[in-house]
């Protein structure tokens, strides 16, 4: 699985020459960092480039197409900025309760790197790409039932959430290619426990099999997303 050291690379790059020379390698670009002008706004593509020993500090960010993979195998207690997450747990527009694995294609643009260096940081995952992905996937499935999500929807839905991460993370500076849903799988159960320590609550079940509208809306309330009117 990869990390975050993945993305943001390093805090290390080749120095030679007493420190005058950095080498960029292949898929890879760095970002210089002057103690007396902060970040730079230029970036340093794959080769050869001189530098200020003391005065500059180089950071590599990775240029690769990196997949963020939801999945049960990631724990993210262990690394934080771990590029993934456990089993998203979300709820469907008929209230079936569903864990979700999936896989998003993602890459950051080259271009506005000095920017997400200075506004974001280093712990790029956690702060942005992990709660978007949450929510954008929950806020998609809202709108289709269990029985489409899983067989004529199941394409449309991608395309959705693929939307939605891309309108959300672009002005983060992270260009997502792709998104794939690896599994829906219906949970049983009246309280479902996810990695934001977020609490879904299963709808009650009412003898005549009909809900108010308001216990519906009630039910319906994930990541702060409520149903359309």
């Amino acid at each position: 699985m990869a990390s975050i050291d993945n993305l943001l690379v390093s805090l290390f790059v080749d120095e030679v020459v007493g420190g005058f020379i950095v080498t960029v390698p292949p898929g890879h670009v760095g970002c210089i960092y002057s103690i007396f002008q902060g970040v730079l706004k230029n970036v340093w593509y794959p080769g050869m480039h001189f530098k200020i020993p003391i005065i500059h500090r180089v950071k590599l960010f990775n240029a690769q197409l990196i997949e963020y993979t939801v999945s049960k195998d990631v724990v993210v207690k262990d690394n934080k900025e771990i590029m993934g997450d456990e089993v998203i747990n979300s709820v469907t527009a008929d209230n079936k309760f569903v864990a979700v694995e999936a896989t998003a294609l993602i890459k950051l643009d080259t271009e506005r790197l000095p920017e997400i260096w200075q506004n974001i940081g280093e712990n790029f995952v956690s702060k942005v790409v992990r709660p978007v992905t949450r929510s954008r996937i929950r806020k998609v499935l809202t709108n289709h039932t269990l029985a489409k999500a899983l067989s004529t929807n199941r394409s449309a839905i991608e395309d959705e959430i693929k939307q939605e991460l891309r309108n959300s993370l672009s002005s983060h500076g992270l260009e997502v290619e792709n998104f794939y849903l690896s599994s829906l799988t219906p949970i049983e159960g009246r309280l479902i426990e996810d990695a934001t320590e977020e609490k879904i609550v299963m709808p009650t079940v009412v003898a005549d099999g009909q809900k108010s509208e308001e216990e519906i809306r009630q039910s319906r309330v994930i990541s702060g997303n409520m149903p359309r009117q």
